[in-house]
């Protein structure tokens, strides 16, 4: 071994200094795991042979790991009681020396790639390790006698260049400090890039440092057949003066690369590539030698920078006036500066995630506040529309109240054999009391029908009925009022003769009609015209009523079918009105599965078209409904018991019943025999008692095979804390609530017969 090229760290110590030396080679050994191997004098010679090793030294400690490689020799000093030490991390001397031991020592055989290796790791190639071994070195000695340890080397010039790369390791670590210590303060990821390229290419000492980027994005333009081994451009660059040309923002003809065999593939592996001659390198590449001829890049140095295992972009240097022989610390650096990079580019991807997501946030927040506060005033508007619709409806149901309770009480005092009204007053008095009486009774029953439609309690009685009698019938009823406003009221029948028959809810429609002609004439000006059409498409039937009324903006058309709107405001309404007519002509006709649509013109008119289905699967219910009607005829399955002890509620109902051709028996015992219910062979029975007592002659009359088809419908003032369940499981079919109204209590009792005859006959 020449000894003109062996470094040595040379010093007298004291014995603890020494042990202490022992146990940092045993820490570092330690620190790198695994892949290191501690030799000491113990575990190479046996306890006769110590002190006879090819040094003659009295203690030997070597640490081999792939990392790194230390040597440590110490003889005792008699004189001054100290132990000259000889401490070396030189790779070509550490391998001497186990080549100098193989043939007296049987070395382990985990030993034995390091002799057919012709270097050992050399310590340039962990950084860290050695900054751990070096700087525990100074505090050893520094400990000892307060003063910095000089190196002593056998050749002068082997010296310099390792207190080159000792500096070269510090520098390199407190470069790498700063960097790591702007990414952990700073989120702002392009003054990170810029900072590093700056000091990085100021510890390199390069003609240009720059960062290439990669677009994981392409535009429709930048197919893969135009770039087919990937996208970017330089996004940062730091030069060292204005002599060496810019390539900020350029974007390299990446066809260049691809006589580079699968060169985005190792750099995603983590690879750093330097290249001394790039003349030499890429001479197979006649583009790429040119591109970087024109740039003047003689050698360069590149490292990636992966982010969440994609090959984000390169931290490139370039020489560019001479070529250069890059050092395994620099090319370790620049990787270590790469990986650090990404970091920062991925912790700034994160921070800029949350704050679109907080952005996503705020913006759900706004939204759910506007959303809020439109809720808010719709709820208000709402309130005040219901305001409004109760000061209507009061001042609808005040005024033919009046007229009935004035009428009415004027009969009253001028009643008797001494009264001087004349018949014909009596008789107009009594139409008029009529006339609002059954205006009150409209007006009711679009509450209680919308409240029930709106409710979901409603069923539509679906049967077949003539469209020509329906229509004939609606315009009977508003000629007088047609006449009085001078308004032509006219029928425009397009069905044909074998299309006539419909089925729907006669009733229903009928409803939607005069509502729908009502609206028209109550809104047409004196001498104007209200034309109802029908008809018949396929399956389907149409409705439509125009006129010639004063019409409706189109800012207006929206709120027509809602609940409780007057399109006119209270103090300048002249039409009468609840606001209810056609938000349940609305809901009547979306029950029969329809749609009603409306098209005006302010001062010209309007036009409502409604169109209602024939649904061909309800068919089968015209020989139960005909069967009904016939059964009904006769006057044996028209029978209704009535059990009541109300004298004025059972007299309105046997009137109203007598009226519709029923056979009424009133009893008025509270607990009639089944046998006598028996005898009297009724179709429904109505009970005004209290609930158990009703429960219990409905249990009564189910339980008994010849009276379990009878139904059974209770009259009560409240069903509050009873359970529809319960009053099923006791034998009721029906309820209605007092006081009675007729309507309701007719169309209850039809319903209910029907079922009665059909379990009857079955």
């Amino acid at each position: 071994m020449d000894s003109s090229q062996v470094f040595v760290f040379r010093r007298k110590v004291s014995q603890q200094t020494l042990s202490a030396l022992c146990r940092l080679l045993e820490q570092i050994s330690a620190h790198i795991g695994q892949e290191a191997i501690l030799l000491t004098q113990e575990t190479l010679f046996p306890e006769q042979q110590r002190g006879k090793n090819p040094w003659g030294t009295e203690c030997l400690q070597l640490l081999i790991a792939p990392q790194m490689s230390i040597l440590l020799l110490g003889n005792f000093s008699v004189p001054d009681s100290l132990y000259q030490i000889s401490l070396t991390w030189d790779s070509q001397t550490i391998q001497d020396l186990l080549t100098q031991l193989t043939p007296s020592v049987t070395l382990p055989q985990e030993l034995e790639q390091y002799l057919t290796q012709s270097q050992l790791s050399p310590v340039v190639g962990a950084i860290k390790e050695f900054n751990l071994f070096f700087s525990n070195l100074l505090e050893i000695f520094w400990s000892e006698g307060n003063e910095t340890p000089q190196m002593k080397c056998i050749h002068a010039s082997v010296c310099q260049p390792i207190e080159e790369a000792l500096r070269q390791q510090v520098e390199q670590e407190r470069l790498l400090n700063q960097v790591i210590t702007q990414i952990r303060h700073s989120l702002e990821l392009p003054v990170v890039l810029e900072t590093a390229v700056t000091e990085v290419r100021n510890f390199l000492q390069v003609d240009r440092l720059l960062i290439y980027q990669f677009s994981s994005h392409p535009s429709e333009t930048e197919t893969k057949q135009t770039f087919p081994n990937g996208w970017g451009k330089i996004t940062y660059e730091a030069r060292a003066s204005q002599l060496v040309p810019s390539l900020l923002n350029m974007i390299p003809e990446d066809d260049c690369f691809s006589y580079l065999p699968q060169y985005q593939d190792k750099y995603r592996r983590g690879t750093v590539v330097a290249v001394e001659n790039v003349e030499t390198q890429y001479s197979s590449s006649f583009c790429l030698t040119e591109f970087l001829r024109h740039n003047q890049v003689l050698s360069l140095l590149i490292a990636p920078i992966i982010v969440e295992d994609q090959l984000w972009g390169l931290i490139i240097a370039h020489q560019c006036f001479k070529k250069r022989q890059w050092l395994e610390t620099e090319k370790e650096f620049l990787g270590h500066i790469g990986e650090h990079l990404a970091i920062a580019i991925q912790q700034a991807l994160l921070y800029k995630q949350v704050q679109e997501q907080k952005q996503f946030f705020e913006k759900r927040v706004f939204e759910c506040t506007e959303e809020l506060r439109s809720s808010i005033a719709v709820a208000q508007s709402a309130h005040l529309s219901k305001s409004e619709f109760l000061s209507n409806i009061s001042h609808e149901l005040l005024t033919p109240l009046t007229c009935v309770i004035g009428l009415a009480g004027t009969l009253l005092h001028w009643s008797g054999e001494q009264s001087s009204l004349s018949p014909e007053k009596q008789r107009k008095y009594i139409e008029s009391i009529q006339k609002n009486g059954k205006k009150l009774m409209d007006l009711i029953n679009d509450i209680l029908d919308y409240s029930s439609i709106t409710s979901g309690d409603y069923q539509l009685n679906i049967h077949e009925f003539s469209l020509y009698s329906v229509v004939n019938s609606v315009l009977r009823d508003f000629a007088s009022e047609a006449q009085k406003k001078s308004i032509d009221l006219i029928l425009d029948f397009q069905v044909q003769k074998e299309e006539n028959d419909f089925y729907a809810d006669r009733e229903r429609i009928k409803q939607i009609l005069s509502h729908l002609i009502s609206n028209a004439i109550k809104f047409t000006p004196d001498q104007g015209k209200v034309t109802l059409r029908i008809w018949r498409e396929k399956s389907q039937v149409f409705f439509q009523v125009e006129d010639t009324g004063i019409g409706i903006s189109q800012e207006q058309l929206p709120l027509l079918f809602e609940k409780f709107q007057q399109l006119e405001k209270a103090r300048q309404r002249t039409h009468g009105g609840t606001g209810l007519g056609l938000a349940l002509t609305k809901q009547l006709v979306e029950l029969h599965r329809g749609t009603i649509e409306v098209e005006s013109t302010p001062e010209q008119g309007s036009l409502f078209t409604v169109r209602i289905p024939n649904n061909i699967n309800l068919k089968n219910k015209k020989l139960l409904t005909n069967e009904t009607n016939n059964v009904n005829k006769s006057a044996q399955n028209k029978t209704i018991i009535l059990i009541s002890k109300d004298e004025e509620a059972a007299t309105l109902i046997c009137e109203l019943l007598t009226v519709k051709n029923y056979q009424v028996i009133w009893l008025l015992d509270s607990y009639p025999s089944i046998r006598q219910i028996e005898i009297l062979q009724p179709l429904i029975v109505i009970i005004d008692q209290e609930i158990i007592q009703s429960q219990e002659i409905g249990k009564a009359l189910k339980h008994y095979p010849k009276t379990s088809f009878v139904k059974v419908l209770v009259l009560r003032t409240s069903l509050q804390n009873i359970s529809w369940k319960s009053l099923v499981k006791n034998g009721i079919d029906d309820y209605l609530i007092k006081p009675i109204e007729p309507t309701i209590l007719l169309r209850k009792i039809s319903f209910l017969g029907s079922l009665a005859i059909h379990k009857d006959k079955a």
